[in-house]
């Protein structure tokens, strides 16, 4: 019988480098990193970070839709949502006629799959999909080919056991995100599992004061619409607690959420009952952790601006953005290089509000720049990006590269 469900690829590497190369590649990336990360070109410094750019699971993401292509020339490809989040990728599949699978009645609704059936070929993105839409598509009986990184499904498997032992996944992401829905939806493997999805430190302190007095739950009902599991009892769900997180957040945010609760607990249990209600395990991806201590060791050096090169809705990059703003420095998190203009202005996202803003002469008496992007962005979108700075400022990168 054939095979309907694959996530190893199907070895079709060698045939599709080329293309890959194509794609993707960048000889200004290549060049500045020969240089020891670092690229002069007349008055201004470019500091590239040492981690950058694709990780090894958007790498295998992409490579497997890639090859898919390749296996099934003739085959009908949908890909559910996007396969990683950045717009110039996502482009690239569409370019290739491999067509995208949306959410009926936007993003609350589910997967609408009626278009489907058992001829198709359908990609899973890098960040997974719930268990419910697995099933629906196992159902179907489509190809599936499933490029979930195994950064996430390493937190799978401790949310599945948190749910096995009777304890409440907490996970640190944002509700909405696709990763953290694929995340939450791992403790319906076992009766009576349960999860709750805090966004941050502010959100934690409220749960931490419901788990130490009781109080105020009808607040946190309204406050935690659509972050927790159906039926939701916060003085019965809260008793036993097991920590996890959305791969790309902030590292040192989720352990200061995990040490929060985790004290919490204690006061209300005592620290002999510890074990009996708490349980945590880093769960941020080795690449999301390389590409934020990256960003702290460039900016351990004078830096006069930050560029953060990435889709506004990638969830690292924008992290990455904070990380460096967070430290004083003048940051712009730009999509692509577009953003900036040959004329002196920089498009980029408000780090705080997520706004769409213009600045005019971003660049001023600024001598060093400081680049890194996230783990979706391609090294073309980086070596576009450091073209459109030099032409703005008007220096010859030719000539530096020369």
């Amino acid at each position: 019988m054939e095979s309907t469900y694959f996530r190893k690829g199907f070895g079709l590497r060698q045939e599709i480098k080329g293309t890959l190369e194509k794609d993707y590649h960048s000889h200004v990336v290549e060049a500045i990193k020969a240089n020891d990360y670092a690229l002069t070109v007349g008055p201004l410094t470019f500091r590239l970070a040492r981690e950058f750019g694709f990780c090894y699971g958007v790498d295998r993401a992409v490579e497997y839709a890639y090859e898919t292509r390749r296996k099934f020339p003739d085959r009908q490809i949908r890909l559910v949502g996007e396969i990683i989040h950045n717009p110039h990728v996502n482009r690239k599949m569409e370019e290739m006629g491999i067509t995208f699978l949306h959410r009926a009645g936007g993003t609350k609704g589910d997967f609408d799959f009626s278009g489907l059936s058992a001829d198709d070929v359908v990609i899973l993105p890098a960040f997974g999909v719930t268990k419910n839409d697995f099933d629906r598509l196992g159902a179907i009986g489509c190809v599936m080919v499933d490029t979930t990184c195994g950064s996430v499904l390493n937190v799978w498997k401790r949310v599945e056991r948190y749910a096995k032992d009777g304890f409440t996944a907490i996970i640190h992401g944002k509700h909405y995100h696709e990763e953290t829905k694929a995340t939450a939806s791992q403790v319906s493997k076992y009766p009576g599992g349960r999860y709750l999805v805090v966004l941050d430190m502010a959100e934690t302190r409220l749960v931490c004061d419901f788990i130490e007095s009781g109080d105020n739950a009808e607040s946190l009902i309204e406050r935690f619409a659509g972050a927790v599991s159906p039926g939701f009892d916060f003085a019965r769900d809260l008793v036993k607690v097991g920590l996890a997180n959305q791969t790309t957040m902030l590292s040192g945010e989720s352990l200061a959420i995990a040490e929060e609760i985790k004290l919490s607990i204690a006061r209300r249990y005592g620290e002999a009952h510890l074990e009996d209600h708490f349980r945590t395990f880093d769960t941020i991806c080795s690449a999301t952790q390389e590409r934020q201590d990256a960003m702290l060791d460039l900016l351990a050096e004078p830096i006069d601006r930050m560029i953060v090169v990435g889709g506004f809705n990638s969830s690292n990059t924008c992290h990455l953005a904070t990380l460096a703003a967070r430290r004083g420095v003048v940051t712009y998190h730009i999509e692509d290089a577009t953003g900036v203009e040959p004329t002196g202005s920089i498009r980029h996202q408000m780090v705080d509000t997520k706004e769409l803003v213009e600045q005019e002469d971003w660049i001023g008496n600024a001598r060093i720049i400081g680049i890194t992007a996230g783990a979706s962005t391609p090294n073309n979108k980086i070596g576009e990006t450091i073209a459109r700075v030099c032409a703005a400022a008007g220096v010859d990168l030719a000539a530096a590269l020369a």
